[in-house]
């Protein structure tokens, strides 16, 4: 009998036939998909015809096609839906990935007929696009250590395989703690709480079989708790809980996990003959050096730090006006910062999330995308992996261009955050076909379900990748859609943010989830105006992420993490009111794998394109304007990695920008 996974999916627009395939599917898929990709490599490997474009490059394109179906399925529900097989499966099957990679990468024969091709690009006629994918292809075997010999090879293998198992551990113990973890709620202790969040902690209370409501460490609960309780000790519990994920001792700590994988990637640097993890990895990059790196951290650093001083000054004494006396503590800074909002810009969550309908604002990132880019989005009924997913078909002019997944309730299945994958790229060879998108958000569940101001960013910014994903128009997958410089890939997300801020836009969308009424233009004016508000502790919580990022894999890995972690923020001058957006053990961007290892600075550096990039519309009069959405996806959004990211840039806007219009966007300016 033919494994579901790996037979032809006679589905709408070939979706994964989710509701026929089993966890007991996927080990045996695997194995199948593994064995035939091996079949293709060695055929590759072992052609007796001199080396060209077709045979090698374009022959290493279309192989393991069995196994991206596979691997597309398998990773969609484990990060998404995880459960006990699952991540058992996962903990397997992360090694044996590691070493069939690393024997691709590190085959002879097979980087030898790339390198032939690699000699002879001159004279082969290729266009612009196969240029790219050939240099693309031949650096990635170098970097992959492809030109090492003997015990550097063996140990590269060895090291990319503990790698992969120890990425794994780091995400499982984070999942672990996040879902382990909650805070049974008395009736007292819900006073001072909005609906909002008296719901969904009910609704979590029900998730985890408890008699009452709960505080979890999903961000949609654990965030608007600590704004709005007035329970200092309460705060406090939940905040540490929080802070602790990943570093609470026994079975599920990711502290050795950290430093064993700092150690690992720094030997893994030097044996390519690097001077550091950071100068490997940000070689690729727009930012090319460590050092552009901290020029750029440290030029937002020192304005977002004196504003932060300044608005912890001014939050102590809204404290101490409350009878607490001594330091404003972290669990404090939410609360006391939610209050100088509502003072300041008269502007209450409790009173703005009604406003804010989830269904509301994927109607409003539907809308903008048809406004800009001519897309419409028609829903499918299709079998997907849990109840709480949907689907839609997106056209333009009558013609197929893309399905989109949308996967919004936090559940304790999912890990935190929220992610763009693609389940399929889009791509022209070997054959014609159109991508597959999912966005995977952490939003509360309720009736009808309601967004803070930040998470409808969240859905803005996560559709922006998937815009990046569907609207790619190249011949190769492996420079489609996002697959592009990790300190470029962010974007296309973080300018769509801006639609989100667009007046008219959250006027039409921006509808009482009980009157059906449009925002108040006094309340929108108020969003819209306090969009900069607590900026300072944003911006600082983020750039100390980064810096520590950075020092971690600029010079030799530490032996304990904490202690250089401390060092690093203490260097700084980090405000004691402020902790790291993510510190060290539950850094999941940084640990559960390599994408923003060295990298997490680079929401910051594709900022500094989004916010002149927005300007371009701003110029043309019209957030809107037709030529200039035709040039940005002319431009950035469908052309992938076709293109180095700086050229891409120039060729939209003329020229790279400065962070002059970060600082004035994130209103840090002097």
């Amino acid at each position: 009998m033919t494994n579901p996974i790996l037979s032809h999916w006679d589905t709408p627009f070939e979706i994964a036939p989710f509701d026929a395939i089993s966890d007991d599917d996927f080990a045996p898929a695997l194995e199948e998909a593994l064995a035939a990709h091996d079949a293709e490599i060695a055929a590759i490997a072992g052609d007796e015809r001199p080396a060209d474009f077709s045979n090698t490059v374009e022959a290493l394109e279309a192989a393991g096609a069995a196994l991206d179906k596979v691997l597309s399925v398998f990773f969609t529900v484990a990060g998404a839906d995880s459960n006990p097989a699952r991540q058992e499966l996962q903990r397997a099957f992360s090694p044996k990935l590691a070493a069939h990679f690393s024997a691709i990468s590190s085959n002879k024969a097979l980087f030898g007929r790339v390198a032939e091709v690699w000699e002879k690009r001159d004279t082969l006629n290729l266009t612009e696009e196969q240029q790219r994918v050939l240099m693309l292809s031949h650096r990635g075997f170098v970097r992959a250590g492809a030109a090492l010999t003997g015990d550097s090879d063996q140990r590269m293998q060895a090291i990319m395989g503990r790698l992969a198992e120890l990425g794994t551990a780091f995400t499982q113990n984070l999942l672990a703690d996040e879902r382990d973890w909650f805070m049974p709620l008395a009736e007292d202790d819900l006073e001072g709480l909005p609906g909002f969040v008296v719901d969904a902690a009910r609704a979590a209370g029900a998730e985890k079989g408890q008699e009452g409501p709960v505080v979890t460490l999903s961000r949609s609960i654990i965030t608007p708790f600590l704004q709005s309780s007035p329970r200092r000790d309460l705060r406090e519990r939940a905040f540490k809980a929080w802070r602790a994920r990943g570093e609470n001792g026994g079975e599920t700590d990711n502290r050795a996990i950290a430093a064993e994988i700092l150690a690992l990637r720094e030997e893994r640097a030097k044996l390519l003959g690097y001077e550091s993890f950071a100068a490997y990895k940000l070689e690729t990059q727009m930012a090319g050096t460590p050092e552009k790196v901290r020029d750029l951290l440290m030029a937002v650093w020192e304005p977002a730090k004196a504003q932060a001083e300044a608005d912890a000054a001014v939050l102590t004494e809204m404290m101490h006006q409350d009878g607490i006396n001594g330091y404003l503590a972290p669990w404090d800074w939410h609360y006391y910062a939610q209050k100088r909002r509502k003072a300041e810009h008269d502007l209450d969550e409790a009173e703005v999330k009604p406003y804010l309908q989830l269904d509301r604002m994927i109607e409003a990132a539907f809308a903008c995308a048809n406004r800009l880019f001519g897309l419409e989005f028609k829903p499918l009924d299709v079998p997907l992996y849990h109840p709480d997913c949907r689907a839609w078909e997106v056209t333009r002019d009558g013609k197929h261009i893309a399905v989109f997944i949308g996967d919004y309730f936090a559940r304790g299945s999912k890990r935190s955050g929220a992610w763009c994958s693609a389940m399929r790229s889009q791509a022209k060879f070997p054959k014609e076909q159109g991508p597959v998108v999912i966005n995977v958000c952490n939003f509360a569940k309720g009736d009808p379900a309601l967004l803070s101001y930040d998470d409808a960013r969240t859905l803005f910014h996560e559709f922006g990748h998937a815009l990046h994903q569907m609207l790619s128009d190249v011949t190769y997958e492996s420079i489609s859609g996002t697959s592009v410089a990790r300190d470029f890939v962010e974007l296309p997300s973080q300018l769509y943010e801006h639609w989100l801020e667009v007046p008219e836009v959250l006027a039409e969308f921006a509808t009482h989830a009980e009157t059906g009424e449009a925002m108040p233009k006094a309340m929108l004016d108020k969003v819209l105006g306090a969009a900069n508000f607590d900026m300072g502790f944003q911006t600082v919580e983020y750039v100390a992420s980064a810096l520590v990022d950075l020092a971690f894999h600029e010079g030799a890995a530490p032996g304990d993490v904490m202690e250089k972690q401390a060092e690093v923020l203490a260097e700084l001058g980090m405000p004691a009111a402020i902790t790291m957006r993510h510190a060290t053990p539950h850094f999941a961007h940084v640990f559960s794998g390599d994408g923003y290892s060295s990298g997490y600075y680079s929401y910051m550096w594709s900022e500094v394109m989004d916010a002149d990039a927005f300007e371009a519309f701003e110029e043309a009069g019209d957030a809107f304007d037709a030529a200039t959405a035709k040039a940005l996806e002319t431009h950035i959004l469908s052309t992938g990695g076709s293109v180095e990211a700086a050229d891409l840039y120039k060729r939209f806007r003329g020229r790279l920008p400065g962070v002059e219009a970060l600082l004035k966007g994130r209103g840090l300016a002097a």
